[in-house]
């Protein structure tokens, strides 16, 4: 079954927007944003592949440079959350920067988890900068028929 996922300009825009405002230090738009998380805005985005075989789908989410604890996987109410953060290396007087390409900050990505895919069934390894997420197939409830007795 596949999952369908609702595209939102708006949303895209505000990112967008908010990152702009980050980029050059100026203050945000929505305010800082805490305290909602559901909305939460990243400061980047980890490219990522899924791929499904026959038992299972893989996710597998980029994330060069940052240690595994700091890294955080969460199932809640069929949502599969990745979070995080890459923190810039602290610069000295003695140790100039000349350019800064890799984007820095906090992270996080969002899955709705198919309706055959087991929460207690999801495994994770973090190896040589890449998360690989493997979440076992099950078979899907199947609907119960109750017999009814008319008096």
């Amino acid at each position: 079954m596949n999952t369908i996922t609702r595209w939102n300009p708006i949303s895209e825009f505000e990112d967008l927007l908010d990152r702009y405002h980050r980029h050059f230090g100026l203050p945000r738009q929505n305010g800082d944003n805490e305290g909602r998380d559901l909305f939460k805005r990243s400061d980047w985005i980890p490219p990522v592949d899924i791929q499904e075989n026959a038992d299972s789908f893989e996710i597998h989410a980029e994330l060069p440079g940052i240690p595994k604890e700091n890294v955080k996987v969460t199932v809640h109410e069929g949502v599969l959350s990745i979070q995080g953060e890459r923190q810039q290396e602290e610069t000295t007087e003695d140790n100039k920067q000349h350019r800064v390409e890799r984007v820095y900050g906090s992270f996080l990505r969002r899955f709705t988890l198919p309706d055959n895919v087991s929460e207690e069934g999801i495994n994770a390894r973090f190896r040589d900068g890449v998360l690989t997420l493997t979440l076992r197939k099950v078979e899907p409830a199947q609907p119960k028929s109750i017999e009814v007795d008319v008096a």
